[in-house]
């Protein structure tokens, strides 16, 4: 099977998927790439320009149907705050890191590292290790393929 289309999630029925692949994050940005499905068929991705995949993406087949592409889970840092502003600094320290972040409505998700765990929680933030898909923000550079995703993608 091979893709040279992708269709952005939400723009397409998630239903008439024919097969999915799961795909972590550092490997969901990418070109080319050989993929296997869950049903174990190989799919290559084979794209003009590199591009970020997303949660709920298709790969549209060249013979026809669309795989769904589904986030890997990973090992993740969920970070709380008593408040908004404790959270706003928080994030700003994570940027200021250049780090890539997950802003959910009251919680931001990173990869785990122990470094960054004692820093946010130095600066007053609460941090739970979870496994859950990592989705994190494009950023204002980005280009290319990129949409907003919400609570409902976890």
């Amino acid at each position: 099977m091979r893709c040279r289309n992708v269709i952005p999630a939400g723009t397409w029925d998630a239903a008439a998927a024919v097969d999915r692949v799961l795909i972590d994050y550092d490997d969901r940005h990418r070109r080319r790439i050989l993929l296997r499905t869950e049903n174990g068929a190989d799919l290559l991705l084979d794209l003009p320009q590199a591009v970020r995949l997303r949660h709920g993406d298709g790969l549209a087949l060249d013979s026809g149907g669309v795989v769904q592409v589904q986030s890997k889970p990973e090992t993740l840092l969920e970070i709380h705050a008593h408040d908004e502003g404790e959270l706003v600094r928080i994030a700003w320290h994570l940027g200021n890191r250049h780090l890539p972040v997950q802003l959910l409505d009251d919680r931001i998700r990173i990869r785990a590292d122990h470094v960054i765990r004692d820093m946010v929680e130095g600066l007053g933030g609460h941090v739970e290790e979870i496994q859950a898909p990592f989705d994190p923000e494009a950023g204002a550079y980005a280009g290319g393929h990129h949409h907003h995703h919400g609570d409902d993608d976890e």
